[in-house]
């Protein structure tokens, strides 16, 4: 990327403020900003806000953590990560996904960033990730390689006729300030 990209991508980040707590409001901006990329099965969609609803119950004693990226009150983009259970220091990033007027600005990364420092923080070594091998996710994949995440598994016919899981995976044990910089979250 040439300096100018850079720069053009770091202004845009100036005016995004990531937060961990959920609010109500998120579920349907969330629910907005999944339906709006074309990728997700209704199912799918459905597991996104019942993950949000078990965090509105249980609160920090949910399994699922959270972290949005908000521009003028509101939820651009956001990650949804986790624990595995009964793998200590290994964390699954269920989802991370922007609203499309907001992509290719830096926010994924940023958020990507910030919830690798979170997990970092819980004790992670390393991330999990689960994706489509489906033509469409492609730009999705390739944001991981350019993220340092390598597939380390393919599950042939797991989603559907044609649709193969694609594990991808990282070690958190990386420096997280490349990207990420001073942001607080």
């Amino acid at each position: 990327m040439r300096i100018s990209g850079i720069r053009k991508k770091m202004e845009a980040l100036k005016g995004v403020r990531l937060r961990d707590n959920v609010r109500v409001e998120d579920k349907r901006a969330v629910a907005d900003i999944l339906s709006a990329s074309g990728l997700f099965y209704p199912y799918e969609i459905d597991v996104a806000i019942e993950l949000l609803d078990d965090f509105l119950d249980k609160g920090r004693q949910s399994e699922y953590r959270f972290l949005f990226a908000d521009i003028g009150g509101g939820a651009a983009g956001y990650a949804c990560f986790g624990p595995i259970s009964m793998s200590p220091g290994r964390f699954d990033l269920y989802w991370i996904a922007v609203d499309k007027k907001h992509q290719r600005k830096g926010i994924g990364g940023l958020l990507l960033s910030g919830a690798e420092k979170k997990m970092a923080a819980e004790g992670a070594g390393y991330i999990y990730v689960e994706t489509s091998s489906r033509e469409v996710y492609l730009p999705t994949r390739r944001f991981y390689e350019k993220h340092g995440y390598r597939q380390v598994a393919c599950v042939p016919e797991y989603f559907g006729d044609g649709d193969h899981k694609i594990i991808y995976m990282n070690s958190i044990k990386k420096s997280l300030d490349t990207f990420l910089g001073s942001y607080k979250i």
